[in-house]
């Protein structure tokens, strides 16, 4: 039933992970570029819409400049990336040329996509090149960002990318079949579709030891939280396959689908809830946390326990229940100052329209 929703997908974001784009020597593997490049030049033709999510920049970087291995030093990773990006952007040029379509270079840091104004440019800019037929080709501006090369991955990037345009699908590819119960033993087992996001699942979910990539399916958990609060869902599956992403869209079981929740959040809330950096916390009582949950209010500040971290009034705040587990984020209408003094008028704290459950 899920997988049939998959057919109607008319805008899609595609991430393609560095073990899927490089060779053994850390290069960009033509024979590998190609088919994909394939794939999705077929599906652009039939009239979908593709914004292609690539890491492989500082692994193509790495190769050139000779690095057995992904270096420890900040400056030498931008230098990586500095190199690679342009090698891989040239590579992608060529071969969708083939089959006579643009592609576009889009470079982002988190603070493009935090900063509301250029969210909405950001949008704006990808939904304008899709309507010209174009393919953008977005990766993080990794040659100047400080936080997203030594912190971020692209998994992320794929799930924030398709929850700002919204997308209808987001596929990331990798060198595995997808999420594998029994990873490493005798009896694996791909996971054909993950209806809920729990403990037991980020168990499952292991680290990568790649010389090349950062996240492994860790990281592909927390871009899968992303988008299926968004609305959206996302399917994990392999790069090697040929034809994957056409098996995809046929509603073939290819992959790990994680089911998008059926309410889709509106753009502002999704931008409230994934496309900041938190300045601090709120410790809620359980009956704040029963009226803004279950009942739809917003956060009052006699509800609130305890802050932590230094916010100001209009910065987006986690909010926890006593044991710590975030439940929602919001903007908050009051300084940390004023929470922790109990200096607050009787107004909200942080205001319904401001407020998103996760």
């Amino acid at each position: 039933m899920h997988r049939a929703t998959l057919k109607s997908a008319a805008r899609l974001v595609v991430k393609l992970g560095t073990g899927v784009l490089t060779d053994s020597h850390k290069q960009p593997d033509p024979a590998q570029l190609e088919q994909l490049v394939v794939q999705i030049a077929s599906l652009r033709k039939a009239g979908r819409e593709i914004v292609l999510v690539t890491s492989g920049a500082v692994g193509a970087g790495m190769g050139a400049l000779g690095y057995e291995k992904r270096p420890g030093e900040l400056a030498e990773l931008q230098a990586c990336a500095a190199v690679g990006q342009s090698r891989l952007m040239a590579v992608y040029a060529e071969l969708f040329a083939k089959h006579d379509l643009h592609v576009a270079q889009v470079l982002l840091t988190h603070d493009d996509l935090e900063h509301h104004e250029r969210h909405l440019n950001a949008r704006n800019t990808l939904v304008t090149l899709l309507g010209r037929g174009v393919v953008p080709i977005i990766n993080e501006n990794d040659a100047v960002s400080f936080t997203e090369i030594k912190f971020g991955d692209n998994d992320t990037l794929s799930a924030l990318v398709a929850s700002l345009l919204p997308a209808d699908l987001l596929v990331i590819l990798t060198t595995v079949d997808g999420v594998i119960e029994n990873f490493g033993e005798a009896n694996p087992k791909t996971i054909s579709a993950i209806e809920k996001i729990d403990s037991d699942l980020e168990k499952i979910a292991q680290g990568t030891d790649s010389e090349t990539a950062v996240g492994g399916m860790a990281s592909k958990i927390q871009a899968a939280k992303i988008v299926v609060r968004s609305g959206i869902p996302l399917v994990i599956a392999s790069g090697k396959k040929k034809n994957v992403l056409q098996k995809i869209l046929d509603g073939t079981e290819e992959g790990t689908l994680f089911v998008a929740q059926p309410a889709k959040l509106h753009s502002r809330k999704r931008w409230i809830a994934f496309f900041h950096h938190p300045k601090g916390t709120l410790f809620v009582d359980d009956g704040a946390k029963l009226a803004v949950r279950e009942k739809g209010k917003s956060l009052l500040p006699p509800g609130v326990a305890r802050c932590e971290g230094d916010f100001e009034a209009g910065d987006v705040v986690r909010i926890c229940d006593l044991n710590g587990t975030e439940f929602a984020r919001g903007i908050v209408r009051f300084d940390s100052a004023a929470v922790r003094a109990r200096k607050l008028p009787k107004e909200e704290l942080v205001h319904r329209d401001d407020l998103v459950i996760l």
